[in-house]
């Protein structure tokens, strides 16, 4: 069973959670041969504030 745990900083709209869904339960089908029914998903979403490239938080920039 395929679990698909997606970070990111910011936020998506529900459409865009929904289209990501979509593709890359529809590419686990496609190649890995998983029902999409055995697909679970989940987003993280996180503030700016939590992550850090370069030594730097994102909300800084």
């Amino acid at each position: 069973m395929p679990y698909v745990n997606i970070r990111i900083a910011g936020t998506l709209s529900r459409e865009q959670k929904a289209q990501i869904a979509l593709e890359i339960t529809d590419t686990l089908e496609r190649i890995a041969h998983k029902p999409k029914s055995y697909t679970y998903i989940t987003f993280d979403e996180l503030p700016d504030e939590n992550w850090a490239i370069a030594g730097q938080l994102l909300d800084e920039e």
